[in-house]
């Protein structure tokens, strides 16, 4: 049974309702029909974003990330974490006022600074622990380069390994990028050698990421999700259903 009915969408959000009705056939693909989940989108705001925000990229995914979040989470709200060279806002994006509301947020937030995975990564983790939810929770990452601190970001994935937390890395830009490396490399990272689980996806949208379909982009965000529920709950993280 999905967490937000086709009804309520119609009625708090009809512009997503083609949303939520792609991401309901991908989950069904993916064999996660049911399945509860929180969602976190984590946003890229250092000065290369820039064009993405002013294009509509960012809002376009927030849109499509609330969409899926309806079918597995039953608040109809997704946290969502700005970042840079620190932290430049935490704001919440809902079914009732999702219409502009990523554009309103970065208007607000002056300096786009440089890119620090890590201090994201950190408040995810502090917002889910201060849940104390047992549930899983897939937060969906989105960047256009690699972070300042690479060190820094492979230490917070490792450490985060333990939790129910798995992280999708959605990449905005150019593919043959080498900035894209990292984290093609942060995808692949050993288990059990670093971590304990497989707990990361990547994906690469291009250069303009709206132009991907929704079928593809839901397909791609989930593709990896299945095999971590399983793991997690394997390695005693998560609760056997």
């Amino acid at each position: 049974m999905v967490a937000i009915s086709l009804q309520k969408v119609e009625e708090t959000a009809p512009a997503l309702v083609s949303l939520y009705k792609s991401a309901g056939a991908s989950l069904e693909r993916q064999g996660l029909v049911g399945q509860r989940a929180a969602v976190y989108l984590v946003v890229d705001h250092s000065g290369s974003m820039r064009p993405y925000y002013r294009d509509g990229s960012v809002q376009a995914l927030a849109d499509r990330v609330l969409g899926l979040s309806a079918h597995l989470d039953d608040d109809g709200v997704v946290p969502v974490f700005f970042f840079s060279t620190d932290i430049d806002a935490v704001a919440d994006i809902g079914l009732g006022d999702h219409r502009g509301r990523i554009q309103r947020i970065a208007a607000g937030l002056g300096h786009m600074g440089r890119t620090n995975y890590h201090l994201a990564m950190d408040a995810v983790i502090d917002h889910h622990l201060d849940t104390g939810s047992e549930d899983p929770a897939l937060v969906i990452f989105q960047t256009d380069g690699g972070p300042t601190s690479r060190l820094a970001a492979e230490r917070y994935l490792c450490k985060a390994a333990r939790l129910p937390l798995f992280w999708q890395f959605i990449g905005f830009g150019d593919p043959s990028s080498p900035q894209f490396d990292f984290l093609r490399g942060l995808d692949d990272l050993p288990v059990p050698h670093k971590r304990v689980v497989d707990n990361a996806g990547f994906f690469h949208a291009g250069a303009d990421p709206r132009q991907v379909s929704d079928a593809v982009l839901y397909d791609r965000l989930l593709s990896e999700f299945p095999s971590w529920l399983a793991q997690a709950r394997a390695r005693g993280i998560l609760r056997s259903s």
